[in-house]
């Protein structure tokens, strides 16, 4: 899609798709008069404009791109078969990979609706505390749209007004470090002016604010002009850390007891969400959730035949990195003779039936419309975790961790531990960085986050995550036997190995290629980026 049709598009689906809600945002009734003159003239008015900021706008970005990216090309998962998971994990991915076009277009459209509200709203006869609430919505969203244009393509352009782009689309792109600084002026903005608590199930707080710039201080500490630095800011450290402990000691969240009931229909918007994709159950096309169709094993999980997961599957890598108690492994991937009750529940539960040599999807599975009436073809109806509880707690103590070896801070030990004692495991009495990113490889698997920590990592040690990406051995397919019992994966050496192409491993794979047509559309992407000329005040009293 060229850049003037995404930026075009997004104009004008400001006003069609505005939906308005009494009890729950994913409650839709579109409403075809509503022009521009009508509009934002009240508080439900806003609600309204918000509300495809939860689904609408990211729908391509999470149909493939979610998991393909941030799972499949950090190696967690392969899909030899599916040109929307192997361009990725193979390092192979171009200008014209489909799912990287519709993500670039999807994440602009988030950009660029955003901007449309906080127009409208800006505009508005109401109050400027009725305003700024809403309008910090929208922030949130445009905000968190660059953190992932910045992590993925480095310098992006930025704008704040989809009319100027409309009329001029050849615009120059903006450098890495001025997009971030975007993205947290926007998260700040939002963590000042969002509700203390969500005023309809799933809509943002101040705390999803403070846990998103928890995520964003922590990318941004390790940028500077040396990508093996091998050091990081120690202020954007600690601004990580002071941003997790407000979620922490004063948001209204808390962990979910069994990590399973994290991916159940019926827990969508639960203690541990502080952010996430709200799907319309038995929607249209657009506002559905159609994840579980390319990961269900087969139409015996989903009751019809939009399940096309039998080779999207965990890699040898990925199954490694369980330890044997760990109850995670079970809620994320589908092992010989697993069971879950929550499928197929009319014949007892859903016992897995395959043999011992992969593993395929569970997380995002949930069954069949006999299930959950929830549940229609293409649509699981779960929420997609953007933002959850557990990632802060990871955070923090990454940002506790900085720049040292090791650390024994006492919260950082607390909040890992909670996670690794849900996880059925012993608790850590010192925390390292292997210690980390194993947590957060595991915790958060199969929810598009391990690709953006290696990226975060190499910011400050880019020839370690290339050693590391390496040793993944990529190119070469190992046949493999699992033991669902005990979570143990052993070699098997009945069988061959057998080589797989893949692109070379260099620091060129931390940024993607632009969209082909964007570069056709607009030739300054090509040129070197521009600074950004900043004109509001950065805000300085949230800690």
């Amino acid at each position: 899609m060229k850049t003037k049709k995404i930026f075009y598009t997004a104009l004008i689906i400001a006003l069609p798709f505005v939906w308005t809600s009494c009890s729950d945002i994913l409650d839709v009734e579109p409403n075809d008069v509503i022009t521009k003159e009508n509009f934002y003239q009240s508080e439900s008015d806003f609600q309204a404009a918000t509300g495809p900021l939860y689904n609408k706008v990211w729908f391509d970005f999470n149909d493939k791109f979610y998991y393909g990216l941030g799972d499949g090309r950090a190696a967690n998962m392969y899909a030899p078969f599916s040109d929307y998971v192997y361009p990725f994990t193979d390092l192979t991915e171009t200008g014209l990979t489909g799912p990287l076009v519709s993500a670039w277009g999807s994440l602009y459209n988030v950009v660029q609706q955003s901007n449309n509200v906080i127009i409208g709203i800006s505009g508005s006869s109401l109050s400027d505390a009725v305003k700024n609430r809403y309008i910090a919505e929208a922030r949130f969203m445009r905000g968190t749209a660059y953190w992932y244009l910045a992590s993925l393509w480095g310098d992006v352009i930025i704008s704040t007004d989809p009319r100027e782009l409309v009329k001029n689309p050849i615009v120059n792109k903006n450098p890495l470090k001025d997009v971030f600084e975007f993205s947290m002026r926007d998260l700040e903005f939002a963590a000042k002016y969002l509700p203390e608590t969500a005023g309809q199930a799933g809509r943002l707080t101040r705390y999803s604010a403070f846990g998103m710039l928890s995520r964003v201080y922590l990318s941004f500490s390790g940028i500077s002009d040396n990508p093996n630095s091998g050091t990081r800011s120690q202020e954007y450290l600690d601004l990580a850390k002071k941003a997790a402990e407000k979620v922490m000691s004063s948001g209204p969240y808390s962990l979910m007891a069994n990590y399973e009931d994290l991916f159940m229909i019926d827990n969508n918007n639960n203690t541990e969400s502080l952010f996430a994709l709200q799907w319309v159950p038995n929607g249209d096309y657009g506002v559905i959730n159609t994840q579980q169709a390319y990961f269900a094993l087969g139409s015996d999980i989903t009751g019809d035949d939009a399940a096309w997961g039998y080779w999207t599957r965990a890699s040898y890598n990925v199954l490694q990195e369980y330890e044997s108690k760990d109850l995670r492994r079970r809620a994320t991937w589908m092992g010989d003779n697993d069971f879950y009750p929550e499928i197929n529940k009319a014949n007892g539960g859903y016992t897995v039936d395959h043999s011992a040599d992969f593993l395929t999807v569970k997380k995002g599975v949930v069954g069949s419309t006999k299930d959950n009436s929830k549940i229609s073809r293409m649509n699981s109806a779960l929420n997609t975790y953007m933002l959850r509880l557990a990632e802060v707690y990871l955070n923090y103590a990454e940002a506790a961790l900085g720049n040292n070896a090791s650390t024994s801070d006492a919260t950082a030990l607390m909040v890992v531990n909670r996670l690794r004692t849900r996880a059925g495991l012993d608790p850590k009495t010192t925390l390292t960085y292997a210690d980390l990113i194993h947590e957060r490889r595991v915790e958060l698997c199969m929810e598009g986050q391990y690709w953006y920590d290696l990226v975060r990592r190499a910011y400050y040690k880019q020839q370690e995550v290339i050693n590391y990406v390496t040793g993944q051995n990529r190119g070469i397919i190992t046949p493999i036997l699992y033991d669902s019992a005990t979570n143990t994966v052993t070699v098997d050496d009945t069988k061959s190995t057998s080589p797989r192409a893949i692109g070379v491993i260099d620091e060129t794979i931390f940024t993607l290629p632009y969209p082909e047509s964007e570069l056709v559309q607009n030739p300054l992407l090509r040129e070197s980026p521009v600074p950004y000329q900043f004109t509001e005040e950065k805000i300085k009293d949230l800690f």
